[in-house]
């Protein structure tokens, strides 16, 4: 793809296609495939994902916030997206034909940070603290000043005892609200401003539409991230090892069947 431009100047507009099932799972088939054809670095930003969750994780633990581990590890894949990006580049640069090689990915990322998917990064971290202190609320709200001291006796509280069923509960809607809301957001516009020069704000309403005007697939879409995510954080985040990479390239090729320029 160019830089998102036509030849007289004047700014190309993203146009959004019309998604279909098939192509939810030709997406992920080629995401598989772009993971198996460049393992090496879709399991590097794995391994970032993966073992930046177990740290957050054990610090939570020695720090005795039992409290938080849980809504930290169910909020955690909110950031993936903003870690795919480098797995987006390897996808564009297989697509184009172009080589791939590890001083062209690391380059580009860290060039991101002067255009404008550094302010996602922004947007996505101010709904994973929203995510954290709503959180902190339904504690207060249910639990009150009963929040155990290790993560055994949370459980045992939250699985066990009205308040805790109803913290889960109420907490559970606001969470896929948020979580839905993030993804509608992110899905197609950090593909989107890898790919071309183009504002965040215009991003992310692109992704939006892009949302609304097909719902069951992306949504289908959603719930598959969303519950690979959690199945590959069960044993200690290492799964994310290869989901992240698999569903990375993934969205790329979701965005490419999704959006065009004219």
């Amino acid at each position: 793809m160019g830089d998102g431009t036509l030849e007289m100047g004047v700014p190309a507009k993203p146009t959004i296609g019309t998604l279909a099932p098939a192509d939810i799972s030709a997406a992920l088939a080629e995401g598989w495939r772009d993971f198996t054809r460049y393992p090496t670095y879709g399991l590097f930003f794995g391994a970032i994902y993966a073992f930046g969750g177990i740290f957050i994780v054990t610090m939570l633990a020695i720090y005795h916030l039992p409290w938080m581990i849980i809504p930290v590890a169910i909020g955690f894949p909110l950031v993936g997206p903003f870690v795919a990006v480098g797995l987006y580049e390897v996808s564009r640069r297989h697509e184009q034909g172009r080589a791939v090689t590890w001083q062209g990915i690391l380059t580009e990322v860290f060039r991101q940070r002067e255009r404008q998917l550094s302010w996602m990064a922004f947007v996505v971290l101010f709904i994973f603290w929203i995510w954290i202190y709503q959180v902190r609320l339904l504690l207060a709200l249910f639990l009150g000043f009963r929040i155990p001291a290790t993560l055994e006796a949370f459980a045992t509280v939250v699985t066990t005892t009205p308040e805790g069923l109803l913290f889960l509960a109420v907490g559970t809607v606001v969470g896929a609200a948020l979580s839905t809301f993030l993804f509608a957001v992110t899905v197609i516009s950090m593909p989107l401003l890898l790919d071309h020069e183009i504002d965040f704000v215009t991003a992310m309403i692109t992704s939006i539409r892009t949302v609304a005007a097909n719902p069951v697939p992306m949504l289908a879409f959603g719930f598959v991230v969303a519950a690979t995510a959690i199945l590959a954080m069960l044993p200690l985040f290492l799964g994310l090892l290869v989901a992240l990479p698999v569903l990375g390239h993934a969205t790329w090729h979701l965005y490419r069947r999704a959006i065009a320029f004219a």
